[in-house]
């Protein structure tokens, strides 16, 4: 048996995120997190039905929403008419995508890990949204953007995927970044974070 040494590497390991422990913000790369893109026709009930059945959550329809299944391992992101990105534990891609091509069968669409597409960098505590807002153009307020919420918009000039992921008092976000872009973004979120406090 041949062991090649090689070992996932997540964009932000070895990145310094710590911030000052006063700090009323909070910065943690989310490393792993699967990621699968999926398309097709959201007029096709049965097959709406069936990737609702996988998922545990029917992809929403409407622009800028999202969707999560009861047991909380998959949330599905709106990003255009007939297409959605589905994020689920770490380690669960192969599992996943196979059941969506399964639900698919012969209905036209498609299904792509894109797990190493992005990146996901979490940010929380009671100035998140401030903190974000020194680099984004759209309205992070609730109930503008709040859960069930998503865009793809610029943060400090690199394009992002923002959810909200905590209730309106306690404001959270997931970032879904480029690794190319990971490194800028983390020390522009906590040159941020300095900047607030």
């Amino acid at each position: 048996m041949t062991d090649s040494g090689l070992r996932a590497r997540s964009p932000l390991e070895g990145a310094t995120l710590a911030i000052d422990s006063t700090s009323t913000l909070g910065i943690r790369e989310l490393p792993f997190l699967v990621q699968v893109g999926l398309r097709a026709d959201p007029a096709d009930e049965p097959l709406m039905s069936r990737l609702t059945t996988v998922l545990g959550a029917r992809p929403p329809t409407d622009p800028n929403t999202t969707s999560i299944s009861e047991d909380g391992t998959n949330q599905v992101l709106w990003l255009g008419p007939d297409e959605w990105l589905v994020l689920g534990e770490p380690g669960t891609a192969g599992a996943l995508e196979s059941k969506l091509r399964s639900a698919l069968d012969a209905a036209a669409g498609a299904v792509v890990d894109l797990s190493a597409n992005r990146t996901a960098i979490s940010v929380s505590g009671p100035r998140a949204r401030e903190s974000l807002a020194f680099g984004c153009a759209i309205d992070l307020e609730p109930p503008a953007f709040g859960p069930g919420r998503c865009a793809q918009t610029l943060l400090a000039r690199a394009n992002v995927i923002i959810v909200p992921v905590g209730p309106a008092d306690e404001p959270a976000f997931r970032i879904l970044v480029r690794p190319s872009f990971a490194g800028y973004l983390a020390t522009w979120l906590v040159d941020a974070a300095v900047g607030l406090d």
